[in-house]
Order: structure tokens, then C-alpha cells, then sequence
């Protein structure tokens, strides 16, 4: 009975493990990595859909099509922002994303402090798919309306490197992109 008992906690504890190690993803860039720790308690179909598109390499070679000086670096765009792909368009990156349909908002007081992660959408809350920015800065002006589904727990200051747009949309020429994306 002893040695079943301590089966299962090996057991569970091993699972644990295993869990959230697939919990935190790695961002390489060209400066550094940068450690991400997911949401899957807050927001649970989009860290679903991220894991899937990282599973897939859907974000290797993804360019920072929009990066605001002191708010925001956007990417995600795996449809017309993957340098790597013959459908690559910087002009048109920032407009598409995965073959997937549109996931339902996961609103909810998780803030959007500096290393925060959270889904890009359209005016339509429930429009985010594969497209998601970091946090310069805290930006409480959109909590509760944008989906957090993660934070950067390392490698902060590479994420600062990436470069930034002009103009106040923050397009990118020649932007700097994500050179891969794996799950730890």
C-alpha cells in the first residue's frame, strides 16, 4: 500500500513538472532570449492557440510589424508577417492571421504592465487569432478590454532592443522579427 502511495505522488509530482514546464515559452531574438511565462489560469483557449502555433513553427521568422516607442511591440501576424513565407507582404502584415477561427475574449484583471503579453484584435472583442503585442510599459488604459495571456520573466531587455516604428502606428521598415518561438 506504501509503494502505491508513493507511486502516486512520484507520479503527480512528475506530471507537475511536465505541466508547467509547458507553461513558459522561449522568444529568441536577435539579441537574447526572452522567457515567457503563460496564463493558461486567466486564458486558457489562447495560450491553446498559441502553444498549437508554436507546435506548428507558425511564428518562426514573424517580423515586428508594429513597434510604439514606450508602449508597445506587436507581432504575430503568421499569415502576411513570416519573412520565411511566400506569402510574406510587410504592407499587408498586421492584417492576417491563422487558418484557425477568431478566439472568444478572456478578459480579466490580470494589467498590462511592462513585459505583459496580450492578444491583438480588430474593434471586435472577440477577434483575436494569432497576432499579440508586449508591453513596454504599463498600459492600464487596456485592461479588461485586451486578453493577458502571459509575462516575460526574463530577457526583458532584449524585448527593449526590438526596433521601433514611426510615425504614430509605429510601421516598421526592415522590421526585426522573431527567429523562433518554442514552448520549455
Amino acid at each position: 500500500m506504501i509503494k502505491k502511495i508513493l507511486f502516486f505522488i512520484l507520479f503527480v509530482l512528475f506530471f507537475n513538472q511536465l505541466e508547467a514546464k509547458e507553461n513558459t515559452m522561449i522568444l529568441k531574438l536577435k539579441d537574447g532570449d526572452v522567457e515567457i511565462e503563460l496564463y493558461e489560469d486567466i486564458a486558457p483557449k489562447h495560450v491553446e492557440r498559441i502553444k498549437k502555433l508554436i507546435k506548428e513553427k507558425k511564428y518562426d521568422g514573424v517580423v515586428f510589424h508594429r513597434v510604439i516607442d514606450g508602449f508597445m511591440a506587436q507581432t504575430g501576424d503568421v499569415e502576411f508577417g513570416n519573412s520565411n513565407s511566400v506569402n510574406y507582404d510587410i504592407r499587408r502584415a498586421g492584417t492576417g492571421g491563422s487558418e484557425y477561427p477568431d478566439i472568444k475574449a478572456e478578459f480579466s484583471s490580470a494589467p498590462h504592465e511592462r513585459g505583459t503579453l496580450s492578444m491583438a484584435r480588430s474593434s471586435d472583442p472577440n477577434s483575436a487569432n494569432s497576432q499579440f503585442f508586449i508591453c513596454f510599459k504599463s498600459a492600464p488604459h487596456l485592461d479588461r478590454q485586451y486578453t493577458v495571456f502571459g509575462k516575460v520573466i526574463n530577457g526583458m531587455e532584449f524585448v527593449d532592443l526590438i526596433k521601433k516604428g514611426e510615425g504614430p502606428n509605429g510601421e516598421v521598415s526592415d522590421p526585426d522579427k522573431i527567429i523562433s518561438l518554442t514552448l520549455k
